[in-house]
């Protein structure tokens, strides 16, 4: 299935821009910082691509605690959006 993500929208906005995009994660983001050009990525929707790739709830979490939100990369480093509450 091939679709139209935010991140295609943002990628053809600003062509000339570089992005930091996390791997496997593109249906996740959910708009963009104007000032630092950074990408905005859903907690939320991260868990999801995560898990439907087989992973458990709790593994899905573990994983982006410690493999994505983790890890930092320099000025470029995307914005995690904490949309995720387990309720």
């Amino acid at each position: 299935m091939n679709h139209y993500t935010t991140l295609d929208f943002i990628l053809e906005t600003f062509p000339d821009e570089e992005f930091l995009i996390a791997d496997g994660l593109n249906e996740a983001v959910i708009g963009l910082d104007g000032s630092s050009m950074r990408l905005i990525y859903s907690i939320l929707k991260c868990i999801d691509v995560l898990m439907s790739e087989g992973m458990s709830e709790r593994d899905a979490l573990e994983h982006f605690e410690y493999n994505v939100r983790g890890v930092h990369v320099g000025e470029k480093t995307p914005i995690w959006c904490d949309d995720y509450f387990n309720l």
